[in-house]
């Protein structure tokens, strides 16, 4: 018989409690099976990004860690040695016996204290990083503590970046680890300390000794070699020149305290030398003597930029970083070889230096410096394959890196601009032709009003000299430089297509440089927060294009980079662009020779070499310029203040001179020729005060034979006649208009121009068709067929105003021409109408 149990009532909580029990542990069984399963697909993600990286990281070169002592070198266009380059990185390498035993540990000590039993990673220092981050962190503090070892630092300093990334971090620790398996400790020491930034440009303890303490680091005593173990944490907050400890130098004395006690702790030094170099920084014995060292170049005008095209087109061509390109460029033992002409570079310098060359009324000054006051610069191309054979950026012997006048500086080009922005886009544009006429007169308030000044008033440019032909071609306008022709003509062409133009030849325009002066006059604002304008490098290539074809070829200063092992990383390639027509160039180049043979260009020239080009002027005469070019190379030469200020008795003459000299010399034993005219030119016969097609009244001016041949675009010659000249009968003694009662025997028929806007300032006013009449009855005016059958036999009124252009003479002012004498006129045979 069996007894049934009854189940005990006071068991039930207990099993309650042990079902709850079984489903808690069952969830956290659940939360850490989660875990673990995520831990490992993190590290399994991990694991493969760390594979990834390492795979994609280059093989260690080691050549590449300890080659530091091989600086790159600059040569000439014959591969003659110029100089070695110094960077913006000081650094002089030495072997480890040069180091001072308490220098070596001093940086041990307080960079690295057990960087002689680690394998290149401090796994102990990085855990203990790890913990201050997570302190720092929970805390809200800044700044995050590094755990790199030397052997870290230096693959960072010589063949990585400073990049803050995990990906490069990895990189680090891998190729540590390779290093250390290659490289003794003394090996890696000696490098690191050789690489070490140290303040300033200064990287390696060398070049730190003498910059801190003007000796040599086998020289230094202990608590010098603490405080440059001190100072690699930050070497500008703890630089003894640093303006702020020079009052208080309690911060690196304090400092160089730490690396001392670091090396006591470690055992590096004794007690008794600790104590020993306390006393000695307390007593003021840690003394500072720096030495003024002079870092200049052998031809710093010519080396800074060409290192700077150099680091572009590396950067370009590789996508290198910038610290990338420098690292390169200090430790990569690079051969650059430059388009420089040593010897043109030679006397290009010595042309500007020597002061009487210069022809200004300035007295020569000189800065604190030794420097001159007075400064020029000029560079000189091959336009067609782009080389540099010289540039100088100044006159005497300057400071190291100073201000490259030639190829850095922007200035106001002044009337250099006026082939570039205003004709030669107008021509190429075909609006205008080399015959165009154009009045050079004051400026039409019509044109003004649409450009007013800081007053409120019209724009209204003046010549300089302030004289006005009137009608004038733009060959006469570009080779007298006359300023109101130059406004009116790119007011025609438009302000926005002159300024295309002149940006695709080089010249910079900052925002409020995009005006009517700046682009028919050359007067750019430069503005300190946006400069613009050009300089002598632009020109020289701008100035090329007329020579080239239309083509602009972009200057370069190098012809092939290679690196240290021969291998050729670089070959400057020419750029070029197309910017004129052939036709339009050549037209351009033609009646660039204006300036150089009738006017202020003329010293420019040479020998029997045809020579073109511009002067140029800013306001006030302080920038002087001249730039042109030959069938050879192209150039330009620049003269004023780094402070803007007049030079006196200056103008673009003063730079036309030196060119010719600078040129001269380039141009020794080449054969004299010149520039073969391209298809697509017609040359025609046209009057040159109007610019089309001449009738026969235009050799019937009374200044004479109106008639000149000159060159268009095919296609873009005159197909009208000439209206300008027209024929009128007038009163012989005041020069009005005839009418029906005027006396016959005081008629007769003269030939006159018409202008819409007679000015009698202008040197052809007196030519002008009279408005005033002889009597109160409408102007006679006679056609030319009439004037033909009528009064082809009357004897012509001779000149009464100089005809050429290049007079000094004032112009006559009143309206009426002056007849001949009343005496000459009642005696002289005249026939009747």
């Amino acid at each position: 018989m069996s007894v049934e149990k009854t189940p005990n009532k006071k068991m039930r909580p207990q099993n309650k409690k042990m079902r709850k029990k079984n489903s808690s542990s069952k969830i956290f069984k659940k939360i850490g099976i989660s875990f673990l399963i995520f831990m490992l697909i993190i590290s399994v993600i991990a694991t493969g990004y760390l594979f990834a990286v390492i795979k994609s990281t280059p093989p260690l070169d080691v050549d590449a860690v300890l080659s530091l002592n091989q600086p790159s070198s600059l040569y000439d266009n014959n591969a003659e040695f110029m100089d070695n380059l110094h960077t913006d990185e000081e650094r002089y390498v030495i072997a480890s016996n040069k180091m001072p035993d308490n220098l070596k540990n001093a940086f041990v000590s307080i960079e690295d204290e057990r960087f002689y039993t680690h394998k290149g990673v401090d796994i102990q220092r990085i855990l203990g990083a790890a913990l201050m981050d997570v302190k720092k962190i929970l805390t809200g503090q800044k700044g995050l503590h590094g755990a790199s070892t030397l052997t870290q630092q230096l693959l960072k300093n010589t063949i990585l970046t400073n990049e803050v990334s995990i990906n490069r971090k990895v990189k680090e620790i891998y190729l540590a680890l390779n290093l250390e398996e290659k490289l003794t400790k003394d090996q890696i020491l000696q490098a690191y300390l050789n690489t070490i930034p140290l303040g300033g440009h200064v990287y390696g303890v060398e070049a730190a000794s003498l910059l801190y303490f003007s000796k040599n680091t086998e020289q230094l005593n202990l608590i010098e070699c603490a405080y440059l173990a001190g100072i690699t944490q930050a070497p500008t907050y703890y630089s003894a020149f640093n303006d702020n400890n020079k009052e208080d130098p309690s911060r690196y004395i304090n400092r160089t305290i730490t690396v001392l006690s670091k090396m006591q702790e470690l055992g590096y030094i004794s007690n008794n030398e600790y104590t020993k170099a306390v006393q000695d920084l307390n007593n003021n014995k840690l003394v500072f003597k720096s030495i003024k060292k002079d870092y200049r170049l052998n031809y710093e005008w010519f080396v800074y930029p060409t290192v700077s095209q150099v680091k572009r087109d590396l950067k370009e061509k590789y996508k290198y970083t910038d610290e990338e390109v420098s690292k390169l460029m200090l430790n990569g033992g690079l051969k650059i070889y430059t388009t420089m002409d040593k010897n043109l570079q030679h006397f290009t310098q010595d042309t500007l230096n020597n002061y009487k060359n210069l022809n200004v009324g300035n007295s020569e000054a000189y800065d604190e410096n030794g420097v001159p006051l007075l400064q020029a610069s000029a560079t000189i191309m091959d336009y067609r394959n782009g080389k540099v054979l010289a540039m100088v950026g100044g006159r005497g012997k300057q400071l190291p890196q100073s201000n490259n006048r030639a190829y850095t500086e922007l200035r106001s080009i002044g009337s250099t601009t006026k082939p570039l922005t205003v004709y030669g886009p107008g021509i190429d544009q075909k609006i205008i032709t080399a015959a165009t006429s154009i009045d050079d007169a004051p400026l039409p308030v019509d044109i003004g009003k649409h450009y007013l000044d800081n007053k409120g008033k019209p724009y209204d440019p003046k010549n300089s000299p302030n004289e006005y032909l009137g009608l004038i071609s733009p060959r006469e306008a570009i080779t007298y430089s006359k300023n109101v022709a130059s406004v009116i003509t790119e007011y025609n062409i438009g302000v926005k297509t002159g300024l295309a133009y002149g940006r695709n030849l080089g010249l910079v325009y900052g925002t409020k440089s995009e005006t009517l002066s700046a682009l028919a006059l050359g007067e750019v604002e430069n503005d300190p927060a946006d400069r613009d304008g050009g300089n002598t490098y632009k020109l020289s290539a701008a100035f090329g294009t007329f020579g080239n074809g239309g083509l602009y070829t972009e200057p370069i200063l190098y012809t092939k980079v290679v690196d240290a092992k021969g291998k050729t990383l670089l070959d400057g390639k020419v750029h070029q662009k197309q910017v004129f027509s052939p036709q339009t160039s050549y037209i351009m180049y033609d009646m660039l020779k204006g300036p150089v043979n009738y006017y202020g260009g003329a010293p420019a020239k040479w020998g029997n070499m045809p020579v073109a080009g511009k002067t140029g002027t800013s306001t006030d005469s302080k920038d002087l310029w001249f730039a042109g070019l030959s069938p050879y190379l192209s150039g330009s030469v620049w003269v004023g203040y780094d402070k803007p200020q007049t030079v006196i008795g200056g103008s673009g003459t003063v730079c036309a001179n030196l060119w010719g000299k600078i040129m001269a010399k380039a141009h020794e034993g080449l054969e004299i020729k010149d520039l073969e005219k391209p298809n697509g030119i017609v040359n025609v016969t046209v009057c040159k005060d109007s610019g089309k097609l001449p009738s026969s009244l235009c050799s019937q001016d009374p200044r004479g034979d109106r008639l000149v041949e000159e060159m268009f675009i095919e296609g873009t010659e005159p197909k009208d006649i000439c209206t300008t000249h027209i024929s009128a009968r007038v009163n012989r003694l005041n020069n009005r208009i005839a009418g029906p009662n005027t006396p016959s025997f005081l008629t007769q028929n003269r030939v006159f121009i018409k202008k819409t806007y007679p000015n009698p300032i202008t040197k052809d006013y007196p030519y002008v068709l009279p408005s005033s009449q002889d009597t109160s009855t409408s102007p006679n005016v006679l056609t030319e067929q009439e004037t033909k059958n009528k009064t082809e036999s009357e004897p012509q009124v001779p000149p009464d105003v100089n005809s050429s252009p290049n007079t000094n003479s004032e112009p006559n002012n009143n309206q009426e021409a002056k007849p001949d004498s009343i005496l000459d006129s009642i005696l002289k045979p005249l026939k009747p109408n």
